[in-house]
């Protein structure tokens, strides 16, 4: 079975009624909506024939405007959404902001992409990369020289970022590099042409370089991952897994987007350019109405306790390691070049999502402002998560078991030849995990003869440049609602001596992290770094502030030098954590226009003004991510890798939360309590 809640037809012009009906703040956007940011933007002169929607989304309220902690706030707030919009024909872009319930523009400024930085690639400058360079004769010159046939040749359009090439500060540039495509369903990654690369302005559709530094052999092996050549006979020895849950999941969802489950309640919200974003994220604790009470033990009513106001991924970047002239100014910011959103696949039942599954299908705007809807864009289920708690007791005789569960909210986008799973777990003891899964096809080159330092073979003459995914999450903590602080956690060895004399001691270490000067942090796996954030006006039954503790995986952040360019331009992913004082406009970690900027903007401009962090309202940005040694075995296809990160409850609550989980049944009886 499955559930889809979205609203299906596509009007493009938005009725009075459709649009004089209350609206949540946190509800998902409406064809309606889209249709009328257009209209208001033509009626203010804004929209011409070549303006182009390059990003559209809704304009969140400022953290505690919208009352309580129920599904998305009150009904009939201000539904605003804000709009950057590029012309293909030359004039200056605007960042817009418009009330759809007002029907007016609240803001609209004219940007200097000399100084901002360009805004988002268009999918309609994919095609226009192929049709500039066809028409230049240094790009044909070069396809001659190596034999090849302009008509097979893709070109992958690539952003460009900021280098020594002062012409192309405030120009649209895109870099292509060039790859073999012999007949229809070839891939053409298993084909590149190396040795060449062209620079593209794409507003003036001009060619500025095109740089030959010599014909490589283009390597000839396919990899077509579906042919019978490469796969051989298909397996047989498969039998079905059913996963079956005949009274329905255990979660509901009203509103559209609101999803109780469990002890959870939160809204489920999308942007096109951070794809999934968690709003609301509360638990009902059983046991918090008897807190700092004469009586401790006692248990009153249920109380909803805010933990996340806010969780998203809020940028992600793909940083390559070849310094091959050829590559070595490769780093795509998918998220804030290219929007993860934007790429959202439809998900289909029995492939991408298992189970007893509920979609929502977001409505997002297409290049010319029309709506347009990702058909089951974000699934949701319920999932088995192996063992919640178990132990045989000697002395009592008590055998007991717990089986755990997770609500999984997920979506997967296509991103040129990587595909990304984005997964939010919730999980029965408050803990909150996120995963991402990268799969999809390596980024190729020719393999140089011999043994190259900065790049994997894959077949005979084919590379895989060495490379890394990170990813920054945005979490907008609200602990029981009141202010944070956040503090650092090492395991500490104690050398041995008095008080310690057999040497078996060892304990933790706790600092505070006070001002955004002190808060760009290292991992150290060494010391089990991880960080806890915590309410110093709520304390738990035992007189600690109540808190949540990040575990960060630990892997490398970024390796670049730190005098790079990219190490500039993706400042939050030289720093496993930083922390900032909420403030509304402060939304990315590499601020608004990531395209062609040359860094500064983001997490070093927020930290900048050295805000005092204990006690207010936090932000805490992670960056995790992948480093990806391409093997063998990556190709043709590379099977999911996966990383992520954990936040867990540190004296959140009183006990444990799951204490009236009950024992799982087993056939038609039930385990032993």
């Amino acid at each position: 079975m499955t559930t889809d809640t979205a609203t299906h037809p596509h009007p493009c012009h938005a009725s009075p009624e459709a649009l004089s009906t209350p609206r949540r703040q946190y509800a998902l956007a409406t064809p309606e909506e889209i249709a009328a940011v257009r209209g208001i933007l033509e009626a203010a002169g804004l929209w011409r024939e070549t303006t182009r929607v390059a990003y559209l989304g809704l304009v969140e309220p400022a953290r505690g405007s919208v009352p309580g902690g129920g599904p998305g706030g009150a009904a009939g707030v201000d539904r605003r959404f804000r709009a950057f919009l590029h012309d293909v024909g030359g004039a200056p872009p605007h960042d817009v902001t418009v009330s759809v319930t007002r029907g007016q523009v609240d803001d609209d400024t004219e940007l200097d992409t000399a100084v901002t930085g360009e805004l988002p690639v268009l999918e309609e400058e994919f095609e226009a990369v192929e049709e500039i360079l066809g028409a230049d004769a240094r790009w044909l010159k070069a396809l001659a020289d190596r034999g090849l046939d302009p008509a097979t040749v893709r070109v992958a359009p690539l952003s460009a970022g900021v280098f020594e090439y002062p012409e192309e500060k405030g120009r649209r540039i895109l870099r292509g590099l060039a790859f073999v495509q012999e007949h229809p369903t070839d891939s053409p990654w298993a084909h590149p042409v190396d040795g060449l690369v062209a620079y593209i302005d794409t507003v003036n559709r001009a060619v500025d370089q095109v740089l030959d530094f010599g014909p490589v052999p283009v390597p000839a092996e396919h990899g077509n991952f579906t042919d019978p050549e490469l796969t051989g006979p298909v397996r047989t020895t498969q039998r079905p897994i059913e996963i079956t849950q005949p009274e329905g999941p255990s979660f509901t969802v009203t509103g559209g987007n609101h999803v109780e489950w469990e002890r959870w309640s939160l809204d489920v919200g999308f942007d096109v350019r951070e794809g999934l974003v968690l709003h609301n994220i509360s638990f009902d604790d059983a046991a918090a109405g008897s807190r700092n009470t004469a009586d401790p033990g006692g248990r009153t009513e249920t109380r909803r306790r805010r933990i996340l106001d806010r969780a998203s991924i809020a940028e992600m970047v793909v940083p390559y390691g070849d310094p091959s002239p050829v590559r070595s100014w490769q780093n795509y910011f998918d998220t804030g070049e290219y929007l993860v959103g934007q790429y959202a696949n439809s998900l289909e039942l029995g492939c991408d999502c298992l189970g007893e599954i509920t979609y929502l299908s977001p409505v997002v705007s297409d290049a010319f402002g029309n709506p347009r809807e990702i058909r089951n864009g974000i699934c949701m289920h319920e999932e088995d998560a192996s063992i919640l708690a178990k132990h045989s007791d000697l002395w009592t005789g008590v055998n007991y078991v717990r089986r755990n569960r997770r609500l999984v909210i997920s979506f997967f986008t296509t991103i040129g030849n990587y595909d990304y799973g984005f997964y939010w777990y919730l999980y029965l003891d408050g803990t909150i995990e996120f995963e991402a899964k990268a799969t999809g096809v390596v980024f190729t080159s020719a393999q140089p003869e011999g043994d190259y330092q900065y790049s994997s073979e894959m077949a005979p003459g084919l590379g895989a440049p060495f490379h890394q995914h990170l990813f920054s999450a945005r979490l907008d903590f609200a602990l029981d609602g009141g202010p944070n602080r956040i503090e650092e956690e090492d395991a500490v060895r104690v050398p041995i001596g008095p008080g310690n004399e057999r040497g078996n001691a060892f304990t933790r270490r706790r600092t505070l992290v006070a001002r955004e000067s002190e808060a760009a942090r290292e991992n150290d796996m060494a010391a089990g770094r991880s960080w806890i954030v915590s309410n110093p006006t709520s304390l738990n039954r035992l007189g600690e502030p109540v808190g949540y503790k990040i575990h960060p995986q630990g892997h490398p952040t970024l390796l670049a030098d730190p005098s790079s360019s990219v190490a500039a331009r993706a400042a939050f992913a030289t720093k496993a954590l930083w922390v900032t004082q909420y403030d509304p406009a402060e939304r990315y970690p590499t601020g608004d226009f990531v395209n062609q900027h040359a860094g500064g903007a983001g997490l070093p401009a927020y930290q900048a003004q050295d805000r005092d962090l204990d006690g207010t309202d936090l932000v805490v940005w992670h960056t995790f991510g992948l480093t990806h040694f391409p093997r063998p075995e990556d190709w043709p296809i590379m099977p999911v890798d996966h990383v992520g990160f954990k936040i867990r409850p540190e004296g959140f609550f009183d006990r444990s939360p799951v204490l009236d989980v009950p024992a799982p049944a087993t056939g038609g009886g039930h385990c032993h309590t």
